[in-house]
């Protein structure tokens, strides 16, 4: 394996003004990466060529890391299915072939834990990929980001493009979204009992009965992962990246209580959906293929998410 000169590389990330993004952006410029470009939707909107052809045209990428999406939580699937296909099909499909032509040396798609099976055998291993339809809620979003894997692969095939696929399970961290119409559940959970605190609330109330069990990763190891796969990895199979820790959501909602301090009581609100049952990964594929392992325990994690959360409501 020759060493990865990240200095003499032209990056383009996706989405590096996004949650994930900005992680990633951080890490390419602590490996001591001098050009990255990342391109911002106001003025460069994925989901039309001519933008995606300026951009290519203009930066002149080495690498591209793609981790622009349309993203959000069930109720934000459940609401805006169309756009999340439309959105992320387009951005992804038109970018990979536009990075083909204009001979860019590498594609890093960011794919996503929703494209597995809604019942999927635990741990989640990358060969179950096809073994049957994502989890209704969010198999739009699901499938449109599964269609860069199959893209990867058919144009590694037929024009020996460098392509990689990644599956990061749900992330969480500092600059996570913490809108309460479309954030995940860990940023969700964590303003409830903040705002719960402060109001003097005894009670807040969480979607769905608590059994499902999530699997998290902190969203710096996430960065470092995507960074270790765009350096080593070049092959045509999906890997997935991850922490392989699970945990219930009933847990979960206990472990942000007491990280909050937050001391009343959680009520189950069963009406509201709980979406896939269990999400793990296996995560060894990722650990031979280029050596990643997340390091980060969940519960330093989770501090270090409120902390910023806390100090991002102070200075707002």
């Amino acid at each position: 394996m020759g060493t990865f000169d990240w200095p003499s590389k032209r990056v383009v990330v996706t989405g590096g003004a996004g949650f994930l993004g900005r992680h990633v952006v951080a890490r390419l410029k602590a490996l001591g990466c001098r050009e990255v470009v990342v391109p911002r939707k106001a003025d460069c909107d994925l989901r039309e060529l001519k933008n995606i052809q300026r951009l290519l045209a203009e930066a002149r990428p080495h690498l591209i890391i793609h981790a622009a999406g349309h993203v959000g939580g069930i109720g934000a699937n459940r609401a805006h299915p169309a756009e999340f296909f439309y959105d992320n099909l387009m951005m992804g499909v038109q970018l990979m072939h536009e990075a083909w032509r204009a001979g860019v040396a590498k594609f890093v798609a960011i794919g996503t834990v929703c494209a597995y099976p809604k019942i999927t055998p635990i741990p989640f291993h990358e060969e179950d990929l096809w073994n049957g339809y994502p989890e209704e809620t969010n198999a739009p979003y699901g499938l449109a980001k599964k269609m860069l894997l199959v893209q990867s692969q058919a144009y590694r095939e037929q024009y020996g493009f460098n392509a990689i696929f990644l599956l990061p399970v749900n992330l969480y961290g500092p600059g996570d979204n913490f809108d309460p119409e479309s954030s995940h559940v860990i940023p969700a959970l964590i303003r409830k009992c903040v705002e719960a605190q402060a109001r003097g609330d005894r009670e807040v109330v969480v979607w769905g009965d608590g059994s499902p069990t999530r699997e998290f990763l902190f969203v710096e190891d996430a960065a470092e992962g995507i960074a270790l796969a765009a350096e080593r990895y070049n092959a045509r199979e999906p890997v997935n990246i991850g922490s392989a820790y699970e945990i219930s959501i009933r847990d979960l909602a206990q472990a942000v209580a007491r990280a909050t301090g937050f001391t009343g009581r959680i009520i189950w609100d069963t009406s509201k959906p709980n979406g896939q049952p269990r999400r793990k990964l296996d995560t060894s594929r990722a650990e031979r293929a280029f050596g990643f392992r997340s390091r980060t325990s969940f519960e330093e994690g989770l501090q270090r998410t409120v902390a910023w959360y806390r100090e991002q409501a102070l200075t707002h």
